[in-house]
């Protein structure tokens, strides 16, 4: 029994190296084949034709990157609305951007607090809408935060003044 598998795949592996034949048909085409055609030629493969790809080892990542992210010292800051502006919106809308210096570390995210409370979930944009908001006095800060909550910086507190018809 393993003669006749020893003769199956020896067999098999002969009938692997068939050769490559090349040609080019009437319309200006180029055709290749394992089979003769009449204009073909036969092609020699070099052994360079194969086709390989190289990973490189992952690199480790040590718990000193963490602490790397703590040591640097993030300031962010309120780009508008400006400090005590007047928004006038009678649907409670206010838009705040902000920024941070250095850019936003990997795996940190914004929130924005309205008096004091997160009204906005993290989030990798640091342009927030706030829509329906009381009118009067509010106080929003910004926050970068990590994704297990520690915040890495925060704004200093702006006031603004909302101003919405009442019925």
């Amino acid at each position: 029994m393993r003669l006749i598998i020893l003769i199956t795949l020896l067999t098999l592996s002969f009938s692997s190296f068939a050769a490559v034949y090349r040609w080019v048909d009437e319309n200006g085409k180029v055709h290749y084949s394992d089979e003769p055609q009449s204009n073909a030629s036969e092609m020699e493969l070099n052994k360079n034709t194969q086709n390989t790809i190289s990973i490189n080892p992952p690199k480790l990542l040590n718990n000193n990157s963490n602490q790397t992210n703590s040591n640097i010292n993030y300031s962010v800051a309120i780009l508008s609305p400006s400090e005590e502006a007047t928004i006038r919106s009678n649907t409670g809308t206010i838009k705040v951007s902000a920024s941070i210096s250095p850019r936003l570390p990997q795996g940190a995210f914004y929130t924005l607090l309205l008096n004091g409370q997160i009204k906005v979930q993290p989030q990798a944009s640091s342009m927030f809408t706030l829509s329906n908001v009381d009118r009067g006095e509010h106080t929003i800060v910004v926050n970068v935060v990590t994704q297990n909550g520690k915040v890495l910086a925060s704004s200093s507190p702006r006031t603004i003044f909302l101003h919405r018809a009442s019925l």
